[in-house]
This record gives structure tokens, C-alpha cells and sequence, in this order.
């Protein structure tokens, strides 16, 4: 014991400064997403880690920066994942495939309790707290790499098969915790599996439409000169 005090006062290497915040990382993210953040106060947090309470406050200001950290933590994890997907030269669509398909696992997964940021948000739900700001940090950049996603596959309307798709990601988590995680799981493969039909059609139609574009510059011309496109001024 007199040696951590030591290097958590700075004056050894640092590396059990590290351990002790890697144990109460650790341990807030096993008791966070079992139990809730309000429901796990400090004093546990710190017998469990096995740390002190001087300890405990050298790294983290609060409980709530705790949370943060927490959150911080499982997205980086999903960011590794879905890094991992792009970098093993998988086609667009696979990569989409594949996290579904590590949702599904996560879904059927011991312990699960649904989605740790839809939990966090549901208990912080001021728009202006650092956990909930944390939450929304993470949709958005979960939305914009999905929607990134599909802008590859076609852009045509991208947008909304984003947003698509984490509809069906949010609806399955939740109902993977509230009811069979099975049938989730099932559900969200078959619901991926028609997103990416429909988009993959707009993305043929677009391409078609282009190679034809030019053939039907004419008749398209004389059908659109007949259509009034703002308020009729009366009577001609």
C-alpha cells in the first residue's frame, strides 16, 4: 500500500495512477449498464475498485465524469468495431451486414440489458448534462457513419436509410432486453436485409435514369412546359 501511495502522488512511474483508473473504469461499466448510474453511488464504486476515495476523486471530478468516461469507453469500442469492418476490404453492403450481425451478438449476449446509451439517456434526460451530451455525441456519429454508409451504396436518399437503420437498431435493442433476444435479432437481419434491397434499387434506378437522361431531354421538355409549377395567375 505504501508503494501505490507513492506512485499515485506522482512520484513513481505513473503505471498504478493508470491501473487504479483503468479498475474504476472497469467497474462503473460493469455496474453502470447491470444496475444504472444513479443507482451505484461512489462508495461502492471505490470498494469494488479497490481504491481509495482520494483516488477515486484524483481522476474522476465526480461520479457523472465517471459516466462519461464510461460512455466514452463503449464508444470507442463500436468505433474500433465498425474500423475494423472498413478496413478488411469488405464490400459496403457487408460491412452493414456485419454490424448487424455484431448487434445480434451483443442482443443474445449474457447480461445483456439493452443499449447502454439509451439507458443513460433515459436517466439523464436534460439535454444540457455532460452524460446526455455524451449520448447524443455518440448517435451522431454512430447516424453519420450509417448514413455514410449508404451514401456509398447510392446517395439517393441516404439520409433516410440512415436514419432507417437505426430506427431498426434501437427498436431491436430494446426489444432484445424487454422480450425474446432471438426473435430481435432475427427481426433486425431480415429488416437490414430489405433496407439494403430497397436502397441498392434506387441506386439502379439513379444509374439507369442517368444513361437516359439525354434521350429524353426532348419529350421531357415539351411534358414539363404543360405543368403550371407555381400559382395560376387566372384565366389566359
Amino acid at each position: 500500500m505504501g508503494g501505490m501511495a507513492k506512485t499515485e502522488a506522482g512520484t513513481g512511474t505513473g503505471r498504478r495512477v493508470s491501473e487504479a483508473r483503468e479498475r474504476l473504469l472497469k467497474t462503473a461499466a460493469q455496474l453502470f449498464y447491470a444496475e444504472g448510474i444513479h443507482t451505484v453511488g461512489v462508495d461502492r464504486l471505490v470498494a469494488e475498485s479497490k481504491v481509495t476515495n482520494a483516488t477515486f476523486y484524483r481522476h474522476f471530478r465526480s461520479k457523472e465524469d465517471l459516466a462519461v468516461a464510461y460512455l466514452q469507453s463503449v464508444d470507442q469500442a463500436i468505433r474500433i468495431q465498425i474500423d475494423t469492418l472498413t478496413a478488411a476490404d469488405v464490400p459496403t453492403d457487408g460491412i452493414l451486414r456485419g454490424i448487424g450481425a455484431s448487434l445480434v451478438d451483443q442482443i443474445r449476449s449474457p447480461g445483456y440489458r439493452g443499449c447502454a446509451f439509451l439507458n443513460a439517456a433515459a436517466e439523464f434526460p436534460d439535454p444540457d448534462h455532460p452524460v446526455h451530451r455524451a449520448v447524443v455525441q455518440h448517435r451522431d456519429w454512430f447516424l453519420q457513419t450509417i448514413t455514410g454508409l449508404f451514401a456509398a451504396i447510392t446517395v439517393e436518399q441516404a439520409d433516410h436509410a440512415g436514419r432507417h437503420f437505426v430506427m431498426l437498431r434501437d427498436g431491436a435493442m430494446s426489444a432484445g432486453y424487454l422480450g425474446d433476444p432471438v426473435l430481435a435479432g432475427e427481426t433486425l437481419l431480415r429488416g437490414i436485409e430489405g433496407l439494403l434491397r430497397i436502397h441498392a434499387a434506387r441506386g439502379k434506378d439513379e444509374r439507369a435514369s442517368s444513361d437516359s437522361a439525354s434521350d429524353q431531354t426532348s419529350s421531357a421538355a415539351e411534358t414539363v412546359s404543360d405543368i403550371e409549377c407555381s400559382p395560376s395567375a387566372g384565366p389566359r
